[in-house]
């Protein structure tokens, strides 16, 4: 069965948060389709509701009106169970702090989604050695992360979400602790990755140098697009 062009769609979506004794809207409205294969790029200042979208994407929160659909299927259909297993092994993360493990080496690192679904040995470390490579870190297999440098490190980051050939990555300020030249060839990477098997990439960041590498870029204020 083909999967749909878009892999995620947020339809009207409206979400709001107790904050003391007031309400934060912090989606109102929002319509967002994402396609297969494609980098999108969320900006807008802190507090405009880029880390709301983030969340509702990776299914980790729930929108309080409209529809959230992953792949055509309404996220609201799932139960919390179903949820869970989906972003387990159809959505990718990436984070501004890399969230390596450090006592494990950058080959166990990326191995290790694949480990928790079940995968075979054989199929893993055939898996785990491709990613590798495609991100040039074959010959850093065996480091531990703390023997890396921060680019190195978001580039194991990158294979680890993507070892799962999830349909979706969410990335939150990736480049944040990236010097220019670093962070460069890290979007660079996301994007070719991106491109090269179908992932749809969402991707909130301050951070100029990612909007001049994404297909596309929307810009969020006070909860509504741009």
């Amino acid at each position: 069965m083909s999967l749909p062009a878009a892999v995620i769609e947020l339809r009207n979506v409206h979400k709001s948060y107790q904050l003391g004794s007031h309400i934060v809207r912090a989606l109102q409205g929002v319509n967002l389709t994402v396609q297969r294969g494609e980098l999108l790029a969320l900006t807008g200042p802190s507090g405009s509701g880029k880390s709301t979208i983030l969340n509702l994407c990776g299914l980790i929160d729930q929108a309080d009106a409209g529809e959230v659909l992953l792949n055509g299927t309404p996220a609201d259909q799932w139960t919390e169970t179903e949820r869970t297993l989906q972003r387990r092994d159809g959505i990718g993360f990436i984070f501004q702090s890399f969230n390596l493990i450090p006592v494990m080496t950058v080959a166990e690192n990326v191995d290790y989604p694949l480990f928790l679904t079940g995968v075979p040995l054989n199929e893993r470390h055939d898996r785990v050695a491709a990613q590798l490579r495609a991100v040039g870190l074959h010959e850093h297999a065996q480091h531990l992360p703390d023997a890396l440098s921060g680019g190195q490190r978001q580039r194991v980051a990158i294979a680890r979400a993507l070892i799962k050939r999830p349909s979706l990555v969410i990335a939150d300020e990736p480049t944040a602790s990236l010097d220019s030249h670093t962070a460069d060839q890290v979007l660079d990477l996301m994007r070719e990755r991106g491109h090269a098997e179908g992932a749809a990439f969402v991707i909130a960041s301050h951070d100029d140098r990612l909007t001049r590498r994404s297909d596309r870029i929307v810009s969020l204020l006070d909860g509504q697009l741009q």
